[in-house]
């Protein structure tokens, strides 16, 4: 049976459909917002998967190409692997939804969200989470929903819900906010350095967005009446705890004091080796849950730490950043470099400068478009102290690269400012929690370090929470133990001014204003010390770039006179990349850019264009080539393409009886421009230039090297 809801949903049509298609699907949901339709399922395996202490739980958002009335672009003519759009809101979809799983569930989960039609002017990446949320509510996948979702913008002070493509042209704020009906579960997005109490403003106001998409999911839940598959229960063997605690207790609670991570890693697994020993006559079940417990025991007294004694696992105070260390210009050869340690996270980042030619052409269901500036994160295994193989980047590399750039595009020049193409690579040769705020830092230093005018330094911390009860702390630069025993992984981003990246996962089943409040406004303190520690070392971009780098100059010529500045089959163009070797490249609105690591080379270049598009001026003086000989004078080009009539008259300061006797084909005379009429056609004059000298061979001579110097 078909059911489906439809609302108003900020003045435009909002519909949740199911039972028409994909029926064999555990929960398969049509979401249409306007004419934008993405169909999402979730599937779950019928078995637990064995040997597993985790949820398996797998997200997959593709785009097709007719959705927008497309045919994909290379040779194949389909649709190949995902790009960083499709990884990303996977990872959008993913994040909010997990912790609302039972815990003990182990059947794997599939959640396929597929864009079916793109109206070119509403995202579709917020349909497919609330679509999700709504195909796992209406399945037997036991899930405690229903999650809604928005995007929140800012156009002239005033939030927007759910903003087309072009007022987030216009806006200050792009921000995806998840929640159940209770909390906000996910906050992901940029700004373009917004204060604090902006963000939190518009997190409630995603909110309170989220609410009417929840209770449409509710109706449907009603109408539907789906049974719920039961989940094992999580209790542990109480009994087992004790014989743990009594065994090890004491040890395993020391751990949590073992600040360096490498040596904590060891200490905590010659601790389980030596527990398990000394429970090896049980069984295996007994054994695998005395790991649990081991993990208890460990998880509630770094839990009770922080809550009793405000004291972390490293020592520090719960506002306290760990100790930095940074380093730029290290490496000889690259446009930009720094290296940036805190704590036992460390990213050695660079900044590469490139032209118009490097730029990322990008082409998905959204209109083709190309990106001037990239970042990307790649984490070795080598890291952590593990060995796995090198594939190309996940999806969480790619999800922590995009965050980066986000946080660093607004303080970014324009390309009218800085005409070149950015590339940062953040390698991370260490990593104890919060690589990608690490990674944020060392870009900005990076940037600077290459001479790149950005108008402001970036700087990111990743903030924690544990709560229990009515009790909660949050905790500043959290380290790899807090995120994987708390309760949140919030990273903020931005500058002295304002928030510029954010993101935040919450464990638990959402977290209050005030919470958020607290959170936001610890990491604002954080980011102003770190910001401080920064600019000790560089607090501005260097004068001068690297002798690597290109140089890159612009020069804006009419737009008739492209044709003349490419030539024919391209044939100028290639002409002048041949004699100076520059990379060139020529823009529809006339903009033409010259770019060569060697400088008298560029500057040669922007020579020979200049005089290609040069428009003769009346009064002024060139040397010309002799292009024909007529009996009433002589053309003499004096630009190139650009001929005028050297009349017989004013050839000489003597009357000249032919042309022949004073000028030969290809000569090359100075003559001087008198007059150009409405036409455009060019009168010139040799007599002028020679009148009262001498007209002798040796004066001409004087004549024509004063002409080449002046050209050279």
């Amino acid at each position: 049976m078909v059911h489906k809801v439809e609302r108003e949903f900020e003045g435009r049509r909002f519909a949740l459909e199911v039972g028409k298609v994909a029926k064999q699907a555990d929960g398969a949901v049509w979401v249409q917002f306007v004419d934008t339709v993405v169909l999402v399922t979730a599937v779950a395996a019928k078995e637990p998967r064995e040997g597993i202490d985790f949820f398996p739980l797998t997200v997959d958002y593709q785009e097709k190409a007719y959705a927008a009335g497309k045919i994909p672009g290379g040779f194949f003519k389909r649709e190949g692997r995902p790009g960083d759009k499709e990884t990303l809101t996977s990872r959008l979809i993913d994040r909010p939804l997990r912790p609302l799983f039972p815990k003990s569930f182990r059947h794997e989960v599939q959640i396929i969200a597929t864009v079916l039609s793109a109206d070119q002017e509403n995202d579709p990446d917020i349909l497919a989470l609330v679509g999700a949320s709504c195909a796992l509510c209406l399945s037997p996948i036991p899930f405690s929903g229903p999650v809604g979702a928005v995007r929140v913008s800012r156009v002239n002070g005033a939030f927007v819900i759910n903003p087309t493509y072009a007022q987030l042209e216009e806006s200050d704020l792009d921000l995806v906010v998840a929640g159940t009906e209770e909390a906000v579960m996910m906050v992901e997005g940029g700004a373009r350095e917004v204060p604090e109490e902006v963000i939190l403003e518009a997190i409630s106001r995603g909110h309170q967005g989220i609410l009417p998409l929840v209770e449409m999911q509710k109706e449907l839940m009603a109408q539907t009446g789906i049974k719920k598959m039961e989940a094992p229960s999580l209790s542990m063997d109480e009994s087992l705890v004790s014989r743990v605690s009594s065994i090890s207790g004491e040890k395993i609670k020391s751990l949590v004091f073992v600040a360096e991570k490498e040596e904590q890693k060891r200490q905590r697994e010659a601790l389980l080796a030596e527990l398990l020993e000394n429970l090896s006559e049980e069984t295996e079940e007994a054994r695998s849950l005395a790991r649990e417990a081991f993990d208890l025991i460990e998880r509630e007294e770094m839990r009770r730490m922080i809550l009793s004694e405000s004291k972390r696992a490293d020592g520090r105070r719960p506002e306290e950043v760990r100790p930095i260390s940074i380093e730029v210009g290290l490496l000889p050869r690259t446009h930009g470099s720094a290296l940036f340690t805190r704590g036992q996270t460390q990213a050695l980042v660079t900044t590469t400068l490139g032209t118009v030619e490097d730029q990322q052409r990008i082409d998905d269901i959204e209109e083709e478009t190309t990106k001037r500036f990239m970042l990307h994160y790649y984490f070795p295994p080598f890291s952590v102290g593990e060995v796995k193989f090198m594939r190309g980047p996940g999806r969480r590399e790619i999800g922590h690269g995009a965050l980066a750039e986000r946080s660093l595009l607004p303080v970014l020049p324009s390309q009218e400012q800085f005409p070149y193409t950015l590339r940062i690579v953040s390698d991370i040769l260490e990593s104890n929690g919060s690589s990608s705020m690490a990674t944020v830092c060392g870009a900005s230093l990076s940037l600077m370090d290459a001479g790149v005018p950005i108008r402001s330094a970036v700087a990111g911390v990743a903030m924690g929470l544990v709560k229990e009860g009515d009790r909660s702390a949050i905790l500043t630069d959290i380290q790899g133990l807090e995120d994987h025993l708390g309760d949140m992984d919030f990273k903020v981003a931005g500058t002295r001014e304002g928030v510029t990246g954010l993101q935040m996962d919450i464990k638990v089943t959402g977290v209050t204003q005030e919470i958020l409040r607290k959170a936001l406004q610890q990491a604002r303190e954080a980011r102003l010390l770190i910001l401080d520690e920064m600019n000790r070392v560089i607090s501005e971009a260097r004068e001068s770039l690297s002798p690597y780098a290109p140089r890159i100059i612009t020069i804006q010529v009419p737009v008739d006179k492209i044709r003349e500045v490419i030539g024919p089959g391209g044939k100028v163009i290639r002409g002048i990349i041949d004699e100076t070797g520059v990379k060139m490249d020529v823009s529809d609105d006339g903009t033409v850019t010259i770019a060569s690591v060697d400088e008298a080379a560029a500057q040669k270049a922007l020579s020979l264009v200049s005089k290609i598009v040069e428009v003769p001026e009346v009064g002024k003086v060139y040397l010309g080539k002799v292009k024909k000989i007529m009996e009433f004078g002589a053309f003499v080009e004096i630009l190139p393409n650009t001929d005028g009539l050297l009349h017989i008259s004013q050839i000489a300061a003597h009357r000249v009886k032919r042309v022949e006797d004073e000028l030969s084909l290809g000569e090359e005379v100075m003559v001087k421009v008198v007059d150009i009429d409405r036409t455009g056609k060019i009168r010139l004059s040799r007599k002028e230039l020679l009148r009262g000298q001498s007209s002798s061979p040796a004066q001409e001579q004087r004549n024509l090297a004063h002409g080449r110097q002046k050209r050279d």
